[in-house]
């Protein structure tokens, strides 16, 4: 009987040390979009924002970024990668996959994530109302407000949860590092689009980036709370 009630003290002391752990870590990149929410709104981010996207043109001419053609069409599809559809698309596919496979509580998580970050973004985009760049043309069409950028929050927080909740299915050490690595490609290469389009401000996208970490650390909580634990 005490062996069992050890093991089971020892089970929750490593449980609570890790949502803990969990929660800070959200609290940390929550405390980060806050404090670039109040340096842009103080203006305190406009001169590293503006040397950056200058810095991706093509000198004496603004209109063109660097690169060339065949770049500029590689990142536009790059960063349609963030967009609406094609993250919608991937949540629905991954919380059917999941709930095929009777594993209700990452399908839960994955669908509560991406709908979490959607509304965030979007009220914080209505709270703010920060112009879009104006320093050089838009590459893409843009309808909505800049800050923080809506596809660096979605695919943060689409990719990151994915990755987590694939890992916390795999027990080799090499493939969860291989989901939460191409996780990061793909998170780091659509936020760096919207700069290079000249879409978004480079706070933007921290700020993204700071905000979709924060939910899909918030679902890595949920998902251990829900007995859905990684493994290995």
């Amino acid at each position: 009987m005490m062996p069992a009630i050890q093991r089971l003290g020892a089970y929750l002391r490593r449980f609570e040390a890790r949502v803990l752990i969990g929660l800070i870590l959200a609290a940390a990149v929550l405390w980060g979009f806050v404090a670039l929410a109040g340096a842009m709104a103080g203006g305190d981010t406009q001169a590293f924002d503006s040397r950056l996207i200058l810095a991706l043109r093509e000198p004496g001419d603004l209109t063109d970024p660097i690169g060339g053609h065949t770049v500029e069409e590689a990142v536009r599809d790059i960063t349609a990668l963030g967009g609406t559809t094609l993250v919608a698309v991937t949540t629905l596919v991954a919380v059917l996959a999941f709930a095929f496979h009777r594993r209700t509580a990452h399908a839960l998580v994955m669908a509560g994530v991406v709908l979490a970050a959607w509304a965030s973004s979007s009220g914080t985009k209505a709270f703010f109302g920060r112009p879009r760049p104006d320093l050089v043309p838009h590459e893409v069409h843009v309808y909505t407000g800049s800050f923080p950028s809506g596809h660096s929050t979605m695919s943060t927080a689409c990719f990151l949860t994915l990755a987590m909740l694939v890992a916390s299915l795999e027990p080799r050490r090499r493939s969860k590092a291989l989901a939460y690595a191409l996780a990061a490609l793909l998170v780091m290469g659509v936020g760096s689009s919207r700069v290079y389009l000249g879409v978004h401000w480079p706070s933007d996208v921290l700020a993204g980036w700071c905000l979709g970490a924060a939910w899909a650390l918030v679902g890595w909580v949920a998902l251990r709370a829900m007995g859905g634990a990684a493994r290995g």
